[in-house]
This record gives C-alpha cells, structure tokens and sequence, in this order.
C-alpha cells in the first residue's frame, strides 16, 4: 500500500465514521448546517458567495440554508464593515451553541465505534489527527486540567 493508498484510505474511514455518527445521532439538521457553522466559527463573519465558496456549495443553495438557519436564530445577517451595500452572515451565539451540542453528540455517537481500539492504535491515531491538523491549519490545543489524553480538542 502506498502513502497515497494510506490517505485515501483513511479519508474514507473518517467520511464513513462521519455518516455512521450522523446516522446514529438521530439528528435531523442538514450536515451542510453544521459545516456552514464551523465555517463561520473558524472563518469569521463571510459574504454569502464566499461562504457558498467555502463550502462548496453553489450560491443558491447556500442563500436557501442561511435563510433556514437565519429563521433558526442560528445564524444573522450584518452589513458589511466597509461596504454597507453588502450583508455578511455570521454564527449567532446560539448557532454557535447548537454547534457545541452537535459535536458532543457527535462525539458520543462515535465512541461506541471505537471503544474497542488498542492503546497503541489510539496513539496512532492521535498522532495521525495532530499531524494531518497541522497541515490543514488546525491547531491541537492541550487537554484541559482535569481531562484526558483522549479529550483532546482541536481548534482553528
């Protein structure tokens, strides 16, 4: 297997984890809301085809969601700080809430999944997940006092 083969094979790993956590959560949001949330969270406030850009979605699609979510309270649209002509969306603080409960229930979702990893394998894969993070431009933050090597949280 070549390092390619590794990349690739871990990117469809993660994507199958992510759909078995959705999956399992119950949850009833679109997948693209919370990723335009993260956006928001990591990106700062964006004009709306920026955003669309992002996330890779095209400019109608993402008008309708920030439309669902601004209903929401999730997310509010502001005037731009140097040009009033134009709105930017950002993360309300409730967005940003619904955001945090989104991950622990991700997060609890994919536990049973991975209950059964060795030590060696968790170690690899947090060495996996800080390096790949570095490359990406996320940047691991240090357990908090109190919590465990496996609660680490990456921030951007």
């Amino acid at each position: 297997m070549t390092r390619d083969d590794d990349l690739q094979t871990l990117l469809l790993a993660v994507h199958a984890l992510t759909r078995i956590a959705a999956i399992d959560t119950q949850n009833d949001a679109p997948a693209a809301q919370w990723r335009t949330l993260t956006l928001l969270r990591d990106h700062g406030p964006q004009r709306l085809g920026d955003l669309a850009t992002l996330s890779r979605v095209t400019q109608p699609g993402m008008t309708r969601l920030v439309h669902q979510m601004d209903a929401a309270g999730l997310v509010e649209r502001a005037a731009h700080p140097s040009d009033s002509r134009v709105s930017v969306i950002r993360a309300t603080d409730q967005g940003l809430d619904a955001l945090a409960g989104w991950f622990e229930q991700f997060r609890a979702a994919l536990a049973p999944h991975v209950a059964d990893l060795s030590e060696s394998e968790w170690e690899a894969v947090s060495m996996a997940a800080t390096a790949l993070s570095l490359r990406v431009g996320l940047v691991p933050v240090a357990p908090a006092i109190g919590s465990t090597a496996n609660d680490k949280e990456v921030v951007r």
